[in-house]
Order: C-alpha cells, then sequence, then structure tokens
C-alpha cells in the first residue's frame, strides 16, 4: 500500500495531525522569540512560560476553530464570476474568524492567569482586536489558499472524475462512464463498476471498487440522472448501484441498512425507502 492509499483511508485524521504539527512548531518558534526579544536587554520583564501560554493559546484557539474555517472554504469555492459577492463574504468571514478566535484564545489565557495568580489584560478592546484581526485576516488569507493547493494537489492524485464527453453533463442523458484524470494519466471508471455514491461538500464521492472518485456535482442531481442505470437515493448522504446491494434489514423507526457486495454498509432512511422498493420491483 502506497503512502497516498493510507492518507486517503483517513485524510481527515492526517490532516488534523500535521495542522496540529504545523501550529505546534510555528508557535514554539513565535514563543522563543517572544522570549529573545524581552531577554535581549537584560532581565526579561515577562517570566519564561507566559510567551509560551500566548503561543499556544493562540495555536489551540485555531485548532479549534479550523473545521469551521474549512467547512466554511468548502461552501464558498472561488468563482470568477461573482467577485464582488465573493470578497464581500470573505471579509466579513475574516471579521467572525477573529472574533472566534480572539475570544477563545483571551478566554484561555484568562485561566490560565488565574491559576498562576496573575491577571491577563487584553485592553482596551477594541485596539487589541484591531491588532489580532490584522493578524487574523492575513492568516484566514494564507489558510483560504492552502486550502485551495491542498484539495487541487489532493484531487490530481485521487484523481477527479467528469463525464467522458462533456456534452453528456446534461440532465437528460445518462453516462456510461466517467473520465478520471490522475496526474498525466486518464482512465475510465465504468457506471456499472460503481457501488454507490456519496455526498461530499461540492463533490461527489464515487465509490468503485474499493476506491473513491470526486466529481464536482451536487448528489441530488447526480442520483436523478443515473435513475435508468439502476441507481437510487436511500439517504440525504448517500445513493446505491442496486446491482451492488446483498441485503436489507429494517429498524422499528422506520429506517434501514443496507449491505453491499463489497461488505460497505449504507444508511437508508426512510425518507427514501419507499421509492428505493419501488424502483428495485
Amino acid at each position: 500500500m502506497s503512502w497516498f492509499e493510507r492518507f486517503d483511508r483517513h485524510p481527515r485524521l492526517y490532516v488534523a495531525l500535521l495542522l496540529g504539527a504545523y501550529l505546534f512548531i510555528n508557535n514554539s518558534i513565535n514563543a522563543t522569540s517572544v522570549w529573545m526579544e524581552h531577554s535581549r536587554n537584560g532581565a526579561p520583564q515577562i517570566a519564561l512560560w507566559e510567551p509560551f501560554a500566548w503561543e499556544y493559546t493562540s495555536a489551540l484557539a485555531f485548532f479549534l476553530i479550523a473545521p469551521l474555517l474549512f467547512a466554511w472554504f468548502a461552501r464558498v469555492p472561488p468563482r470568477l464570476s461573482t467577485p464582488g459577492r465573493q470578497l464581500l463574504l470573505h471579509f466579513l468571514a475574516t471579521l467572525v474568524f477573529a472574533l472566534l478566535h480572539v475570544g477563545l484564545m483571551v478566554g484561555f489565557r484568562e485561566v490560565i492567569y488565574y491559576f498562576t495568580g496573575g491577571n491577563y489584560q487584553f485592553a482596551p478592546w477594541l485596539r487589541e482586536f484591531f491588532y489580532e484581526y490584522r493578524k487574523d485576516a492575513w492568516g484566514y488569507l494564507f489558510w483560504f489558499l492552502m486550502y485551495q493547493l491542498y484539495h487541487f494537489v489532493y484531487s490530481r492524485l485521487k484523481g477527479e472524475a467528469r463525464p467522458v464527453d462533456e456534452q453528456e453533463d446534461s440532465h437528460s442523458q445518462a453516462p456510461e462512464h466517467f473520465l478520471v484524470r490522475k496526474l498525466d494519466r486518464e482512465f475510465l471508471v465504468k457506471v456499472a463498476d460503481i457501488d454507490y455514491l456519496e455526498s461530499s461538500g461540492n463533490y461527489v464521492n464515487l465509490h468503485s471498487q474499493g476506491r473513491i472518485y470526486p466529481l464536482r456535482a451536487t448528489l441530488g442531481e447526480l442520483s436523478e440522472r443515473l435513475q435508468q442505470k439502476g441507481f437510487s437515493r436511500i439517504h440525504r448522504s448517500y445513493a446505491v448501484n442496486h446491482n451492488a446491494v446483498e441485503s436489507i434489514s429494517y429498524q422499528n423507526s422506520g429506517d434501514g441498512e443496507i449491505q453491499l457486495k463489497s461488505g460497505h454498509k449504507l444508511n437508508l432512511s426512510r425518507r427514501y425507502k419507499d421509492g428505493f422498493k419501488a424502483a428495485l420491483s
């Protein structure tokens, strides 16, 4: 198994570990820099632990906010058609991000100083918030660009699917294949070999023969297009290929569970149960 296949099994876990390692190293360097600056002209006016408390609370606050930040980036991908609206949304988002980051950071510091017998001063609020906002706005831009770069590289390594013929990209036709571009190679994925579809932000993941191929689409649109190929919506997050189903079990609540021939299990929502059963008959 290659390193990418290992990464692809638990991408969120590895991203969290990499992010945590980056924040720890980066903020440790910042903390030692602050201590060295305060020590340059003799005895420092702060304790050794203080710059580390400042930097690590900032890192922890960002780490807790990061899932919300990245989810927001997924909802507002870059679009050249509406630059003004995009800039406004991101400007407002920087304010929300800074408020959350500063609020958590200051809260953590207040607790630390309380238990060490000190008093953390964050005043005057307006001036201090503006000081922190400048850094947070720049950090927001940095992580937005890093998020886009990550998905660009990830999609090239993983392989992003699209209809073989661009003319197939219409609601009136169901494609026989999807074309997957992976680095400098292209290959076909048969629709019949796709076990199920999974909603993932602005993408739908095509699960085929143990591999996952992201396709930029919505689950509702794609499952509707593939109905004539034997696919049915079974959940707000899933649609399944009828030929991939091994068994179906039901619960007292009305929901169910679908066992696939591949060994995967998918939730069957009672909202889609009757339509799924009708499609199978």
